[in-house]
């Protein structure tokens, strides 16, 4: 893989570990860490040697959310620089759903606003006990926005309105009761408790785990009948790559 200038790749045994590495920032998103993280997403999606990722930040936060600094150059001046901008930043937060390879978010310090919606489009999150965990767009006078759609898939609706309208975050405790992680943590044991979750991960037949993975993203979002029609297929598919059991002789 191409040197990156914002993007730790290490790869142990079948679970690569992508690390957002700009620390002096919290882990901001600017469009050099988005496009990297889009692109290394993708890339261990196709990688055969590849099972499973862990996300996780450098220094003390997972991320802070996007780099505000980069906001006074997307102004209705430039109607395309701001459309790339967003459509980059949807793209990062749906490629989650369309990978085969399921994704382990490690979570310390602050997870906020755009690194909030990062930490939870994972498929399983582990967070540190002190996490700082949150929506503080309102603060700042802008919109949870392109984060929102996958908050409010993932906890009730009452709960989603309160993150994003108080802008207070939750520890990680508090993440746990809204159903926004798998696993809590000391600070120091998170990256070892989303690897051990890789690692088991890793483990499955890599078809049946791909197939398991699309079926889930496509059922969340359909009704009982359709839902019922991926599981259908899913299992018509699984006979056709299941090896059958070896005979036991007499």
């Amino acid at each position: 893989m191409q040197d990156l200038q914002h993007l730790l790749v290490e790869d142990r045994g079948a679970v690569r570990i992508l690390t957002l590495n700009r620390p002096e920032k919290h882990n901001a998103l600017n469009t050099v860490l988005t496009r990297e993280l889009l692109d290394s997403l993708r890339a261990a999606d196709r990688d055969p040697a590849v099972n499973a990722v862990v996300l996780t930040g450098a220094g003390k936060s997972f991320c802070a959310g996007a780099d505000t600094s980069e906001f006074s150059a997307l102004t209705p001046e430039d109607p395309q620089a701001v459309t790339a901008r967003a459509d980059l930043t949807t793209a990062l937060h749906l490629v989650f759903s369309q990978m085969n390879k399921p994704v382990v978010s490690a979570v310390r310090g602050n997870a906020l606003g755009g690194g909030a919606g990062l930490a939870i489009a994972c498929d399983l999150c582990v967070m540190s006990e002190s996490v700082r965990f949150g929506y503080p767009e309102l603060r700042h006078g802008i919109v949870a926005a392109v984060v929102m759609a996958n908050l409010v898939r993932q906890v009730g609706r009452k709960q989603a309105f309160e993150l994003v309208s108080l802008g207070e975050p939750l520890d990680g405790a508090g993440a746990r009761a809204f159903g926004l992680c798998n696993r809590v943590a000391p600070d120091a044991e998170v990256l070892d408790v989303a690897l051990q979750l890789a690692g088991r991960i890793a483990g499955w037949s890599p078809i049946a785990m791909a197939t398991t993975k699309r079926s889930f993203h496509r059922a969340a979002d359909l009704g009982l009948a359709q839902a019922l029609e991926v599981g259908r297929d899913a299992n018509v598919m699984m006979r056709g790559f299941r090896k059958p059991a070896a005979k036991q002789e007499a």
